[in-house]
């Protein structure tokens, strides 16, 4: 018996029509679950399926057969899997059709069928590098179901019973007009070819504020194409006859858009066991690399510590990154974005002797007003019976299916008393006086001594030079002078430029005057070009600073406001900070504040209101 559909994806409450070799039984079961929905006899040589508007959206298989029974196949657990897919079962989507859920699961129809007759000289896209593989493979066939390993299994029978409620598409669906209303996008498994339109589908999606969250490995690797019902992948530029260079079958980084654009990682720089070597990833483990990250909140887990035991392979992903004080930090050479946050990584390049040596690097990173989160390995889904990769999941899913407009770690405790923040670098002073510096970003960079602050209580920078004021870091000592020195993370000597009003417990500069607050409660101001303090009014404040033409402070009862840097406007609230919070900065759009022995946290700066 051989049977495929007319399509891999229809909506709730349309027909779908399959081709059959002869008439047979069918039994449909929702793949997710394993429940059967439908038994009933089908009539080929083409049969039609009236699918229910009840039927929720999901991953089914018809199963065409005259036994009296029929169960979907699990992951099995053992490497290299033997479970394929046979000719008369098929896979398709049903998908929503009314209201959008906010979670959309992404089906790799498109790597299915690519994997589809693998070994069968022009029948599949593999084997790798053998020359009789066929270049183009059409959906008018039987196969094309999950791999023998099945590397989706796990995530989707897992998904609905641990409370999350989606929708689900074929891959190769995607489109603008298709994610739109969503707020989370799952790529889940192996999603390895990728054409051009979901590509540019999902970027504009991040972009716009939508997200993503990669339980996948070995993600977008080929750009393939469509051409009605068949997939093109020649997987070699010199073979492919297209006239347009952008549309070219070959790995992406070919057509000048390596992956990592879209995911943070990429197979390139990742690892992979296979055949025989398979097993190896069983004895694989992540270590943490920033475990005061949120999406590690609930796991108990330390920095160094190991996890997901066996989640590693039998493909993974990583981004290049060099070590930073005993810290990954990304380089972007190789396209991922410079926001890219690693968590975990793992040492791959033994993997060497058995498939391809590298690494595998979780992180999580923004793009425009999203933001994309890379388990970067096709086994993740398959060990959520691990309790820690329960948690980092439902932590991955919770944050991104909802709004957000918290603050997030992005370095670990340290006895800082003042915080200033130039170009991409942020500056503190710690509690025994030294200048500190590290790069301004999420990763939790540490702390590295430039030079000495003395006794410096307060730090800000302008965001310009005015009259005989230079772009410099700023300060003000314990007993009110006011200093500067250069903005660099070198030593560098400090001079007196001023005195200030006394009491002076808060510093701030904005649009070209310096600010302080006292401790008797009042607000004062010096232009750059002046020498004389004026008295603006009163003032709660026991930490200030200034970003695009405005005044911030943190009152004394730990509230957050904000002011135009004018005698004519008053103070308005401007959100929160984190509890216990005693000095913060502002820049290029973000707050980041931290207190003595806490993480250093940041948020963007949301718009103030009743401004």
């Amino acid at each position: 018996m051989i049977a495929y559909a007319t399509a891999t994806s229809c909506p709730q409450g349309r027909p779908l029509t399959f081709h059959l070799s002869c008439d047979s039984g069918v039994h449909i079961h929702d793949a997710t679950t394993g429940a059967p929905v439908l038994t009933t006899r089908a009539t080929g040589p083409a049969w039609t399926l009236d699918i229910p508007e009840d039927w929720p959206s999901s991953l089914y298989r018809a199963h065409f057969t005259d036994a009296l029974k029929s169960e979907v196949p699990k992951a099995t657990g053992e490497l290299p899997g033997t479970n394929v897919s046979g000719d008369d079962e098929v896979y398709f989507v049903v998908t929503a059709s009314g209201q959008k859920k906010d979670i959309l699961v992404s089906i790799p129809f498109g790597t299915w069928q690519a994997y589809n007759r693998a070994g069968i000289a022009g029948e599949g896209l593999y084997w790798t590098e053998d020359p009789g593989r066929a270049t183009e493979v059409t959906f008018d066939r039987p196969g094309g179901g999950p791999s023998p390993e099945r590397w989706e299994d796990g995530f989707l029978r897992w998904l609905r019973p641990a409370g999350y409620d989606a929708d689900f598409c074929d891959g190769l669906d995607l489109s603008a007009e298709l994610l739109d209303g969503y707020r989370l996008l799952v790529v889940n498994g192996h999603d390895e070819y990728w054409t051009r339109e979901m590509r540019d589908a999902c970027e504009a999606f991040v972009r716009r504020g939508g997200n993503m969250a990669i339980f996948a490995g070995n993600t977008a690797w080929w750009q393939a194409r469509m051409e009605g019902r068949t997939l093109v992948c020649h997987r070699d530029p010199f073979t492919d006859p297209i006239d347009d260079p952008a549309l070219v079958t070959a790995e992406w980084s070919t057509v000048g858009r390596p992956e990592n654009w879209l995911t943070g990682v990429s197979f390139r720089a990742g690892a992979g066991t296979w055949g025989p070597s398979m097993p190896l990833m069983n004895e694989e483990s992540y270590v943490t690399r920033f475990a005061g990250h949120w999406a590690f909140e609930g796991t108990g887990l330390t920095e160094g510590d190991k996890f997901a035991q066996g989640a590693l392979g039998y493909e993974t992903d990583a981004a290049e990154f060099v070590e930073v004080g005993g810290v990954p930090r990304v380089t972007s050479r190789d396209g991922t974005p410079s926001s890219f946050t690693v968590l975990a990584t793992a040492d791959l390049r033994h993997w060497r002797s058995g498939g391809q040596g590298g690494w595998a690097t979780m992180g999580v990173f923004t793009s425009g007003r999203g933001t994309v989160f890379n388990a970067a390995t096709v086994n993740w889904g398959n060990t959520l019976h691990d309790p820690v990769v329960d948690r980092i999941t439902r932590n991955v899913l919770t944050r991104l299916s909802s709004p957000y407009e918290g603050w997030d770690a992005i370095g670990e405790p340290a006895d800082i008393r003042a915080l200033a923040a130039d170009a991409r670098v942020l500056y503190g002073v710690s509690a025994g006086g030294a200048l500190m510096s590290r790069e301004l970003c999420a990763q939790n960079l540490p702390w590295r001594p430039i030079g000495w602050a003395g006794d410096v209580i307060c730090l800000d920078t302008p965001r310009e030079a005015a009259g005989t004021r230079g772009v410099l870091l700023y300060g003000v000592t314990q007993d009110g002078v006011l200093r500067s020195r250069a903005a660099v993370e070198i030593p560098a000597p400090w001079t007196d430029e001023a005195v200030c009003p006394k009491g002076t417990v808060a510093f701030a500069i904005a649009d070209c005057t310096f600010w302080t607050a006292t401790s008797e409660g009042r607000l004062w101001a010096m232009p750059f070009t002046g020498d004389t303090w004026l008295d603006r009014g009163a003032c709660d404040a026991v930490a200030m600073t200034g970003m695009n033409g405005r005044l911030y402070a943190l009152t004394g009862t730990g509230e957050l406001v904000t002011r135009r840097p004018d005698a004519a406007d008053e103070w308005h609230p401007a959100g929160d900070l984190p509890e216990g919070t005693t000095t913060f900065t502002a820049h290029a759009g973000r707050f980041i504040a931290t207190a003595p022995g806490r993480p250093l946290h940041w948020r963007e700066a949301r718009r103030a209101r009743n401004l």
